[in-house]
C-alpha cells in the first residue's frame, strides 16, 4: 500500500529532509585528503541531534553509525572507520534523520580535490540520470518512467546502474513501498499520483554493475574494484513537477537534466 501523504504530513517531511540536507552540505565541505570517514559521521551525528532529530541509521537493523560513507569503489553502505579520504577519489555520503515520527534520507557524492576525467563524468552523469528521475515523477507517469530515466541517461554514457539495491517509499518508515529500482524491469509499477513521498537514489558504477558485499554484511563494494557514484533526493510527487524535500540551499545535486 503506497501512502498519500497530507500537507501536515509533508511538512514534518521536509523539515527531516531538510536536517539531512544541512548535514550533507557540512559534510561535503569537509571532505579532504587524509579526513577519516569515522570524523564525518561522529560530526554527522552531533549536528543531527543538535536540530533536535534522531540518526535515523544508527541501529537500523543493527547498522553501527549514523551515516553510510562510501569511497571510490564502494557503493553503499560504507561503515565509517578509520579508512583516510585520499586524493581525487570519489566519496559519497548518505544521511537518514528521524524527526517527529517521520525520516529524511538523501545522498550525495563529492569528490576529494580534482577528479580525473572518468570519475567527474560518473559524478556528473549520476547526478543527470537523478535530476531527470525526479522530471518523470509525475501524476500520470507510471513507476517504470523514473527507473528508465536513470538506466537510459547513464547507459548512454557507458556507465551501469547497480540492481542490487533500490530506491524506496519513505515516510514513517525508513523504507516504505514502492520500490524503486535504477533500472527498467518489464513492468509498469504502480501509476503516480500527487502526494506520494519517494527517495531516488541512482547508484551507478564505472565498471559493470556486479555487487560484492564484504564480510561486515553491509559494505557492498563494485565487484570490479572500479568506482562508483550515488545521489539521492526525497521527493514528493506534486501536480506538476516534484518537489524536493530534500534540497539544499547551499549545495544543489539533483537539478541539472541537460
Amino acid at each position: 500500500m503506497i501512502a498519500l501523504r497530507t500537507n501536515e504530513e509533508i511538512r514534518i517531511l521536509r523539515k527531516a529532509n531538510q536536517i539531512v540536507a544541512e548535514v550533507l552540505t557540512v559534510l561535503a565541505d569537509r571532505v579532504g585528503p587524509g579526513v577519516t570517514t569515522k570524523e564525518l559521521d561522529e560530526l554527522a551525528e552531533q549536528l543531527i541531534r543538535d536540530m533536535g532529530a534522531i540518526p535515523a541509521f544508527l541501529g537500523y537493523r543493527g547498522y553501527p553509525n549514523a551515516t553510510c560513507i562510501s569511497v571510490d569503489e564502494v557503493i553503499v553502505h560504507g561503515i565509517p572507520g578509520s579508512r583516510r579520504i585520499g586524493q581525487g577519489q570519489i566519496v559519497s555520503i548518505d544521511v537518514g534523520a528521524l524527526y517527529q515520527g517521520y525520516y529524511g534520507d538523501a545522498a550525495l557524492s563529492v569528490g576529494c580535490g580534482k577528479l580525473d576525467s572518468q570519475r567527474q563524468h560518473l559524478l556528473d552523469t549520476t547526478d543527470r540520470a537523478l535530476a531527470r528521475a525526479i522530471a518523470a515523477a509525475r501524476p500520470g507517469n507510471y513507476l517504470e518512467d523514473i527507473s528508465r530515466a536513470i538506466q537510459e541517461t547513464c547507459e548512454a554514457e557507458g556507465f551501469s546502474v547497480v540492481r542490487a539495491f533500490v530506491g524506496h517509499g519513505i515516510g514513517t518508515a525508513m523504507h516504505e513501498d514502492p520500490q524503486i529500482p535504477n533500472f527498467v524491469t518489464g513492468h509498469r509499477g504502480p501509476k503516480l499520483k500527487a502526494g506520494m513521498v519517494m527517495a531516488i537514489e541512482p547508484m551507478v558504477n564505472l565498471g559493470g554493475h556486479d555487487v560484492k558485499v564484504l564480510d561486515d554484511n553491509w559494505t557492498a563494494v563494485t565487484a570490479d574494484g572500479l568506482p562508483s557514484a550515488h545521489f539521492e533526493h526525497s521527493i514528493v510527487v506534486r501536480d506538476g513537477e516534484a518537489d524536493i524535500l530534500s534540497a539544499a540551499p547551499r549545495r544543489a545535486w539533483g537539478r541539472r537534466t541537460d
